[in-house]
């Protein structure tokens, strides 16, 4: 939508409001206002941040091969970590480099920029002029910083001491290893550790990081960050017998919650089934099943070795996860409901017993 706006813009044409619509929808933006120039910024901003990664990849890699090759590898791996493809020219990921700092510290920026959503960079690029960033900001940030931290910290206590991970490494590397695992968990697809030989436990974690995923309007999938925190937080709202949600001294629009409820449960519908549907394909343990699934949902990447292995079948139920994982759940729902109507007639109300 981006670049289809872009060689709009450059060849003169105007931006006609029903693309203005569709821009809106695709990059998940609460109004028309300011779209045309929010694309503009993302381009730059992808271009700047891609460039930068780069060049530190660049001069990281020249250690090894040709100015050439260096420059080659540095630009392919940039763009995917950015994008959160996950695709590495290397055969083993980046697990060559799990001890080199300036290394692991480009791919996690990378992945956390790409992931954070192109409307908080901006905010965040404005901040100083502004002064101030929105809800919608300050939620994505905070839950990202939070599962970040907890994914590292679980990580590493449950790995630790397995001799396949991180046993035998030095702690400088048991911490990049740990902290690693867990910003690629947020639908990146890269990895330091050989992701077949973790712990069921660690598995689990690393299953709930890549269910959550990145921020809304960023390159990453999943059921995003701020959907997560919103529902966490209307739990903890009737927990303690508030009518609202309030945040930050603000109070979020009663009219989210439902979205969010929507979006949580159809991804665990669609989890839930495309795991059924694998399991009796293919045979496989449980949570290498669910892992597969739930990284494809996410449009992760991440896997624990049993890809190549899957029967024509696995590999379609994979892809459509995929699809259905990348295009949303909402929206592809949204689209296949057709005549959709306003209600005409409303009953009366009567209560039902939950809980």
């Amino acid at each position: 939508m981006t670049m289809s706006t872009m060689f709009a813009f450059l060849m003169g044409k105007k931006i006609s409001l029903r693309q203005r619509l569709i821009m809106q929808e695709s990059l998940n933006q609460f109004s028309i206002g300011g779209l045309v120039r929010l694309a503009k910024y993302i381009l730059i901003f992808t271009v700047i941040i891609e460039g930068v990664g780069a060049t530190i990849l660049f001069f990281c890699w020249q250690r090894f091969y040709s100015p050439i090759k260096a420059l080659y590898l540095g630009v392919f791996h940039s763009i995917s970590a950015f994008c959160n493809a996950g695709f590495s020219l290397f055969s083993d990921s980046i697990m060559r480099y799990k001890g080199d700092l300036t290394i692991n510290l480009t791919f996690m920026a990378l992945i956390i920029l790409g992931g954070i959503g192109f409307l908080v960079l901006l905010e965040l690029f404005q901040y100083g002029k502004n002064g101030t960033l929105s809800l919608h900001a300050k939620l994505a940030l905070k839950i990202s910083l939070i599962l970040i931290l907890i994914g590292f910290i679980g990580i590493y206590l449950i790995e630790s001491n397995n001799p396949f991970t991180l046993s035998n490494l030095n702690l400088s590397e048991k911490i990049y290893g740990s902290i690693f695992q867990s910003v690629t968990a947020r639908t990146a697809g890269f990895n330091t550790v050989h992701i077949g030989s973790m712990l069921n436990p660690t598995l689990f974690l690393i299953i709930i990081l890549m269910f959550i995923g990145a921020s809304p309007g960023s390159t990453g999938g999943g059921v995003k960050t701020t959907t997560f925190g919103l529902l966490i937080l209307y739990v903890w709202s009737s927990l303690t017998g508030k009518e609202g949600i309030n945040l930050f001294k603000r109070r979020v629009s009663p009219d989210i919650i439902p979205k969010a409820l929507t979006v949580i449960t159809l991804s665990l519908a669609l989890v839930i089934i495309m795991t059924i549907l694998l399991s009796y394909v293919e045979g496989k343990d449980f949570i290498k099943i669910l892992f597969e699934v739930v990284s494809a949902f996410g449009t992760v990447g991440l896997s624990t070795g049993i890809t190549p292995s899957l029967s024509v079948a696995g590999k379609i139920i994979i892809i459509i996860t995929m699809f259905s994982g990348r295009v949303g759940p909402l929206g592809l729902a949204l689209s296949l409901i057709q005549g959709r109507e306003p209600e005409v007639i409303k009953y009366p109300e009567e209560k039902v017993m939950v809980g």
